[in-house]
């Protein structure tokens, strides 16, 4: 009986190291880190330990999830992954939305976008689908007009209408916080708005609309996407404590999306 009961407690502890599963995810820093830290307290419970690793651009998240570096990322938009994939090959998928973070126009030098005057230099993003979207803002705002204003990868090249003469700089999306002394306005993603203690509710002089495509997503490598741990990662993520949580700490900053 003795021995019965020795090969039931190993059997047991077997199985409960298999149930455990470690995986990594990628994320940028701000508020993805932060909500995947509390993703993380949820998922353990359910027997799933997440290494959270940030990266401080959008390029490289994909590229480490695309190689098996790490199992998951957490920072992007969809038409962002879409671009990716296309224009890299990348064999990833989006398992679940997250959170909507509204794109806003940011200044030390104006108050609103009338104020710009002719020739007003405007940073915006230098990757296609946030330089698209950036833009997109600006036309939504009437300060410039584009033939197909449902193109989501419109350039400055694309704009017909630009009465202000607006110019435009592209730079790295992480970036834009410091080119603020720069330039008389920015358009800059909320994550990297924040890091640099620019809240879009209050500190943008123009933000995006709440019916926006952009909705942020999980993704996984295609061959992953059936894997349980994406299903326990995803119930984690899309959990009432989570919307709670973004709802509470980012006042308003962020949409929960799911």
């Amino acid at each position: 009986m003795k021995r019965l009961l020795i090969a039931a407690a190993v059997a047991l502890a077997a199985a409960g190291s298999a149930l455990a599963e470690d995986i990594k995810i990628g994320v940028t820093p701000g508020e993805h880190a932060q909500i995947m830290e509390k993703v993380a307290e949820i998922a353990k419970t359910k027997g799933l330990n997440i290494e959270i690793l940030e990266f401080s651009d959008y390029v490289v998240p994909n590229q480490a999830l695309n190689d098996g570096d790490i199992q998951a990322n957490s920072f992007q938009h969809q038409p962002y992954l879409d671009n990716q994939i296309a224009d890299r090959k990348f064999d990833l998928v989006s398992v679940a939305k997250t959170i909507t973070t509204p794109m806003g126009v940011y200044s030390k030098k104006v108050k609103s976008l009338d104020e710009l005057k002719d020739g007003a230099s405007v940073a915006i993003p230098n990757d296609p689908t946030n330089g698209g979207r950036a833009l997109l803002v600006l036309a939504s705002k009437g300060l410039i007009k584009f033939k197909d204003d449902t193109n989501l990868k419109v350039t400055p090249a694309d704009i017909i209408e630009n009465p202000k003469n607006i110019e435009f700089s592209e730079l790295d999306a992480a970036q834009l916080p410091r080119s603020l002394d720069d330039v008389n306005a920015a358009v800059i993603n909320t994550n990297y708005a924040m890091e640099a203690g620019l809240h879009p509710k209050t500190d943008a002089i123009a933000i995006e609309g709440e019916k926006s495509p952009y909705a942020n997503v999980i993704a996984v490598r295609t061959a992953d996407k059936d894997q349980p741990w994406v299903k326990t990662l995803v119930e984690s993520y899309n959990n009432d404590t989570i919307r709670d949580f973004i709802n509470t700490e980012f006042k308003g900053a962020l949409i929960p999306s799911w």
